[in-house]
């Protein structure tokens, strides 16, 4: 019997490229509810757009009815909420968004899902499962020699959208242990990877390099991320959505740890020899400091001993290994940036 999954957000980064893993399993029907937000891109998924177990809604999950519709339609055996607004730099300049969709949006799915779900009958409830994919972020910040994340860590959220993100996971645990709901929440590291919205620092500095255009970085460029190739993560994801333990929590990392400079500097290095200047000078030429970001968290870190020693998960791509998969991605794909250059603003800094 083949199984349909409800993914929410499935034309974003993370989505897009889980979507296009899982159309590969002839015994899985996707079911991809997206608003088409800013970042949400189609193009990102033309290998599924035609494919027989796909089937794309245009909304919103903050729309109560059209997420009730879905559920009476297509009767899923699980959803995975990809779902959300992203980027901190807009979480500042605009919060009202991240609040409701992060925060409402997800109250709103997950009661759709608990209407859903306490109409299944009992071998179906016991096989649903509601994946919820969040951030490392809402566990704030650490210096440079504080333990890694780990699912034990005290939740302090810095920004409006990582305070956002949050109370979402906050809200799901609060759904498990309060009306049984089958949930899993994963906390990854920062993505990397084909299709992602240049807002955020690996594509910006991509695509800035190859205009000529300075490469932004905030403050002294000493700010410390743990950097996972989205593939990988999506990997994880599966793992947790097939094996996880409900109410669970699992942390994903890359084990890549790199401050911006260290990570921008990588990519002007790969570029110099895929696709050297005219003028034969370094990218590094192009490298610009900026204001510090408000509230700039200094550092993040991700334990992943859980999804190891649990699932048998570990990150197995070296970050320089990840990058080069990247660059060469981007270079191959000029028309999927050409399509993505409108929708970018004129003030755009790093993430």
């Amino acid at each position: 019997m083949k199984k349909t999954i409800l993914i929410t957000g499935g034309c974003g980064f993370i989505g897009s490229n889980f979507i296009r893993i899982l159309i590969k399993n002839p015994e899985v029907s996707i079911i991809n509810l997206d608003a088409l937000t800013y970042a949400g891109n189609p193009d990102s998924l033309f290998e599924a757009k035609d494919h027989p177990n796909y089937t794309f809604i245009h909304g919103n999950i903050t729309d109560r009815r059209i997420l009730e519709q879905i559920y009476d339609s297509y009767t899923p055996h699980a959803v995975i909420n990809f779902a959300a607004e992203s980027h901190v730099d807009r979480s500042i300049r605009g919060p009202e968004v991240f609040i409701e969709t992060n925060i409402i949006g997800t109250f709103k799915l997950l009661e759709a899902t608990r209407n859903y779900w306490d109409n299944l009958n009992e071998t179906a409830q016991s096989e649903f499962r509601f994946l919820h994919i969040s951030t490392d972020e809402v566990y704030g910040s650490l210096d440079n020699n504080a333990p890694s994340f780990s699912e034990k860590t005290p939740y302090s959220p810095r920004s409006p959208y990582s305070a956002s993100k949050a109370a979402s996971d906050h809200l799901v645990k609060a759904w498990h242990e309060t009306y049984g709901l089958p949930t899993l929440i994963t906390n990854c590291s920062n993505n990397y990877g084909p299709a992602q919205f240049p807002e955020k620092l690996i594509p910006l500095i991509i695509l800035n390099a190859l205009e000529g255009n300075p490469l932004p970085i905030y403050g002294d460029g000493q700010a410390i991320r743990d950097w996972l190739f989205v593939e990988e993560h999506c990997e994880a994801i599966l793992s947790v959505l097939e094996r996880g333990r409900l109410g669970e929590t699992y942390c994903i990392g890359g084990k890549s740890e790199r401050t911006n400079l260290q990570v921008v500097k990588t990519i002007c290095k790969l570029l110099d020899t895929l696709k050297p200047r005219s003028d034969r000078k370094s990218y590094e030429d192009q490298i610009t400091f900026v204001s510090e970001r408000p509230g700039h968290d200094h550092r993040y870190a991700i334990d992943t001993t859980k999804i190891e020693s649990e699932l048998g998960w570990k990150p197995s791509l070296s970050f320089e290994d990840g990058l080069q998969k990247t660059l060469n991605w981007y270079l191959a794909n000029p028309a999927w940036l050409d399509g993505i250059k409108n929708k970018l603003s004129q003030n755009m800094r790093v993430a």
